[in-house]
């Protein structure tokens, strides 16, 4: 399975190495930023909110900086070997085979750990000592000391809403890390993303942040995650498919944000109040 999760990867940077650069509508100075970190050889760590656009900056700056991107989801089950590489038996050989840490190292590329508190402790050991000066990975099964190639950067994410004792960076990891915070865009930033990603009218996309807005406001209800731009586009697709803008706001928002039904009756008030019965 794991070697399986690997051959996944490479596809997936592949891919991403020949598509244009995506759609990113700038927030601020983030674009800025991101390409002095890596003019400067610096690791980056970008944190927000879950759908706010941290995956999509790092795609669009990728693209326009010419460089492969090798992106890794990160899970509880994701180790230090998933990342770096292990030894694989083929036609009664072993053979060593990289993990998607080790090609970004080797090929200069950049290495994406998206929401990487999500992996298991040991992965933040490997990347302290490509997180400062050296840039270098330790393969401690090969004996290998691999020194970056030129153009390799290590970008980070994750959701501080899901910080806790558990898991959250240590400081000793964070601060190895130039830091950019990102939130959901403002009101006009957000509707011009949603109304090019799903192609619906600026007045739908209007619609689609005000209900968004009213739903970030919410402080009563016990909710994990919050509307994000991410599921005001997927609304905005299944209305753009045919779908009333009131069906497609419960199926890709309300439902998605929470299966108490409390909740889900308090968080439908909010829903009709903004959208009606469109």
């Amino acid at each position: 399975m794991h070697s399986a999760r690997l051959l996944q990867d490479e596809a997936q940077a592949q891919s991403q190495a020949l598509a244009a650069p995506p759609y990113y509508a700038p927030q601020g100075e983030e674009c800025r930023l991101f390409e002095h970190a890596h003019a400067s050889r610096l690791p980056l760590l970008i944190k927000g909110p879950t759908g706010c656009g941290k995956t999509r900056l790092v795609e669009h700056m990728a693209a326009r900086l010419g460089r492969k991107l090798i992106t890794v989801s990160c899970h509880d089950d994701l180790s230090a070997a998933d990342l770096v590489g292990r030894h694989l038996i083929q036609g009664g050989d072993t053979r060593w085979l990289d993990g998607p840490l080790t090609r970004a190292v080797r090929e200069g590329a950049i290495c994406y750990l998206d929401e990487v508190v999500e992996a298991r402790k040991d992965t933040t050991v490997v990347l302290h000592p490509l997180a400062d000066d050296r840039r270098v990975l330790p393969i401690e099964r090969t004996g290998e000391l691999l020194q970056a190639a030129p153009g390799f950067m290590l970008v980070i994410s994750y959701n501080p809403g899901y910080q806790n004792l558990l898991k959250g960076l240590k400081p000793s990891t964070r601060q190895r890390f130039v830091a950019l915070g990102l939130d959901y865009p403002a009101p006009a930033v957000e509707q011009a993303i949603v109304a090019t990603e799903s192609g619906c009218s600026p007045a739908v996309a209007a619609q689609l942040v005000r209900l968004a807005q009213a739903l970030r406001r919410l402080t009563e209800q016990d909710l994990e995650e919050t509307a994000s731009t991410r599921l005001l586009v997927m609304a905005a697709r299944l209305h753009v498919a045919g779908l009333p803008l009131l069906a497609s706001c419960r199926a890709a928002i309300i439902d998605a944000l929470t299966d108490e039904a409390e909740t889900g009756a308090a968080l439908h008030e909010v829903l009709r109040a903004v959208i009606g019965d469109a």
